[in-house]
């Protein structure tokens, strides 16, 4: 699975998927089980870098102190809003509100990515952010900042 980034703007972001053949139902299940289980962690604030406490004890985290004070004081890094999952063709595409989350909640979304593409569905590619010509985008009824309109 090849993994790009393109135009990136957290509070409207599309995440593309192209898949070696157009997802069966099924396979479009598993998609959007992974999309909706990411989007309620990053909605309960649970992609936050400013709090990684067992990442940072390491290996051994055996009688590990907790500090709940310390976890208390970080900001909140919270996901907004996400949009239903659509497909065309062999594509699949979900615009999302990442919020104030942090960058971890992409390599969150990366890694199980990569495990669904390994055992239910090929993905041959995975795209963060900007647009497809073929498939153009309207503003989401969802997203709290309006599109660039170079109109106006």
């Amino acid at each position: 699975m090849e993994i790009r980034f393109r135009e990136f703007d957290p509070f409207n972001c599309w995440i593309w998927l192209r898949f070696a053949a157009p997802p069966g139902q099924g396979e479009r299940g598993y998609v959007e089980t992974v999309f909706d289980s990411w989007f309620f962690l990053g909605k309960l604030g649970g992609f936050n870098a400013e709090n990684l406490q067992v990442h940072e004890e390491g290996a051994d985290v055996s009688w590990m102190a907790y500090d709940g004070d310390g976890a208390e004081r970080a900001l909140p890094a919270l996901m907004h809003n996400m949009g239903e999952m659509e497909y065309q063709a062999d594509w699949g595409r979900c615009w999302v509100d990442l919020g104030t989350s942090d960058g971890v909640a992409l390599d969150v979304l990366i890694n199980s990515l990569h495990q669904l593409n390994s055992d239910v569905v090929e993905i041959q590619e995975l795209l963060i952010g900007g647009v497809n010509d073929d498939w153009p985008v309207e503003q989401h009824p969802d997203s709290l900042f309006p599109l660039d309109d170079p109109d106006t």
